[in-house]
């Protein structure tokens, strides 16, 4: 086949995935807002994301932090900067490591075990048995996880940027040899509000990215086991990317003037 017509089918296949995933988040959004509403189901996906993400979140916060702060002293003692290494860790773990590092696990976790359940409940007609019931599968099962995944991963990055600016605080007075006054003092003098709100906001998409990859990948899964297992791996995979790409463009629209 000519590479043009290769390309060209590879940017229209592009194009039609995308159109279709933009199609399901805005029908899964626009019938969940008209409602009927289920709280019990937004509940239970608020506890799934948000409760039983938290140990896996701060163990990776709390060591994010400690390491940051080994490695950091360790550059800056070459410049005799070593008052810089608070700073460094509080800014790092708010405006980049707290957001992207929870969304990673979440993705992980929680983007991969919506795919499955979705997935098996597609291949086993339980989304069919629905309609059939009467109750419309984007708004009882993709409209929960969307908003719940919305919700709570910026609670987890708070949680986590307090997890890790301790684990750097640990590190520093522990090992390092700062006062705990004085490395306090540098971590509340250079932190700004900025830096807090527009982590919290980048978790707040890294969340929807997350529940939206794990429900697409699952409500559209084909083949039966073998599909479900391929709708997991598509889930984190997919999620991870753009949780990366996603960071980038609101970094270069919030950090870069």
């Amino acid at each position: 086949m000519n590479p043009l017509r290769q390309i060209g089918a590879a940017v229209l296949d592009l194009c039609q995935h995308v159109g279709a995933l933009v199609s399901f988040a805005l029908v899964s959004i626009t019938r969940g807002l008209i409602g009927p509403w289920y709280p019990a189901q937004i509940l239970r996906q608020m506890v799934d994301i948000g409760f039983y993400s938290l140990p896996v979140v701060g163990l990776t916060a709390i060591f994010t932090g400690m390491v940051l702060a080994l490695q950091s002293h360790t550059g800056f003692a070459r410049f005799e900067a070593e008052s810089a290494v608070a700073t460094i860790v509080v800014v790092s773990l708010t405006r980049e490591l707290g957001p992207v590092l929870a969304g990673l696990m979440v993705a992980g976790r929680v983007g991969a075990a919506m795919a499955a359940e979705l997935g098996t409940m597609r291949v086993t007609e339980q989304i069919d048995a629905l309609t059939t019931l009467s109750t419309d599968p984007q708004r009882y099962l993709i409209f929960p996880r969307l908003l719940a995944g919305t919700l709570m991963l910026p609670l987890l990055v708070m949680v986590a940027d307090v997890i890790g600016v301790f684990g750097g605080f640990l590190v520093g007075v522990s090992k390092l040899g700062f006062s705990p006054y004085a490395y306090m003092d540098q971590t509340w003098l250079y932190l700004e509000a900025q830096d807090v709100l527009v982590g919290l906001a980048k978790a707040a998409v890294f969340g929807f990215i997350v529940t939206l990859m794990g429900c697409w990948h699952g409500y559209q899964s084909r083949g039966g086991a073998q599909g479900v297992g391929l709708a997991t791996t598509q889930a984190v995979v997919t999620g991870a990317i753009l949780i990366l790409v996603f960071d980038y463009i609101m970094t270069e629209i919030f950090f870069t003037r």
